[in-house]
């Protein structure tokens, strides 16, 4: 009989913890606390000062996050607001701003501020749906139901 791997979900969760406190004391990024992420998320180091992401957002496998871009001498801040979710392989580019309780969708590439409560998706990138609300990392809420 197959044991689950769910008894070493403590190992993941302590790795992501270090991993988080490596990213905002050694690399100096701004990463709030309370963001969850997968171990194969990957945040921008050649300019780590410039990756912002606010509390309760969760980041999905693959998913990158640039900060710069060499080959236009680019160094920007992208902010991610709060609530959020950055769906699987999707890539936020520098100095994008995705606002609060948006949702990016897997394999999108954010080339553009999205504004709060956006669903977007594609290659570029493109608002699908408007006025939605999140709850915690990012999780849609019904309509007609407050978190």
């Amino acid at each position: 009989m197959l044991r689950s791997l769910n008894q070493f979900q403590w190992l993941q969760k302590l790795i992501v913890k270090i991993r988080m406190f490596w990213f905002n004391r050694i690399w100096g990024m701004s990463i709030h606390p309370t963001v969850r992420m997968s171990m194969t998320a990957r945040f921008d180091k050649t300019y780590p000062k410039g990756m912002h992401i606010d509390e309760e957002t969760y980041v999905a496998f693959g998913a990158a996050i640039l900060c710069h871009d060499r080959t236009r001498a680019l160094y920007r801040d992208t902010r991610i607001g709060k609530r959020c979710f950055i769906g699987a392989n999707s890539m936020i580019m520098p100095g994008v701003t995705v606002g609060d309780s948006c949702v990016v969708a897997a394999g999108a590439i954010v080339t553009k501020d999205v504004p709060s409560g956006c669903v977007v998706a594609g290659n570029p990138a493109k608002i699908i749906r408007e006025g939605v609300v999140t709850g915690p990392y990012g999780r849609l809420v019904p309509e007609g139901v407050l978190s």
